[in-house]
């Protein structure tokens, strides 16, 4: 099937999404943060899909893809830990946070766990930089993580 396919559901969603957004004023990132979300990740395809019906070059919506960390070319793990690695945490020790996590976990940031259970992420600022060193686990905002404590989230999840 092609990227285009109608008879491919996920394509169709794709397209709907797109044409949905396609009148806003520089639609490209609505509508990648869009798939994103709704679907989990962005698929070669679904770069194809985007590029036909916002009428640009497969190129350049992949550049944006590939450009921007928020976006997934592949699925996440079943939760996602987000290791805030800005200057103001690292002052407070995530860079030994980070690398007590990427041991635990065995996965580098960006990767997930074999087992697909956990998806390790930096981030560059979570604001929380009082409480720091500051970490997100499925979207919940954790702050004064140390590697114990890091481990106890990890063994709940």
């Amino acid at each position: 099937m092609t990227s285009g396919n109608v008879a491919d559901p996920r394509a169709a969603r794709v397209r709907e999404i797109t044409e949905a957004r396609r009148g806003l004023r520089g639609p490209l990132l609505p509508v990648l943060h869009a798939v994103n979300d709704e679907l989990g990740h962005i698929e070669q395809s679904d770069v194809a899909v985007v590029a036909d019906v916002l009428n640009l070059a497969v190129a350049e919506v992949h550049g944006v893809v590939t450009f921007y960390e928020d976006f997934r070319t592949e699925p996440a793990g079943r939760s996602t830990v987000r290791i805030c690695r800005a200057e103001a945490c690292q002052a407070v020790g995530s860079e030994a946070l980070a690398d007590h996590a990427r041991g635990a976990l065995g996965v580098g940031f960006g990767e997930t766990t074999d087992d697909g259970r956990v998806t390790l992420d930096e981030v560059f600022c979570l604001g929380n930089c009082a409480l720091g060193p500051s970490v997100q686990v499925d979207g919940v905002l954790r702050g004064r993580v140390t590697p114990a404590r890091l481990d106890a989230i990890l063994g709940d999840l």
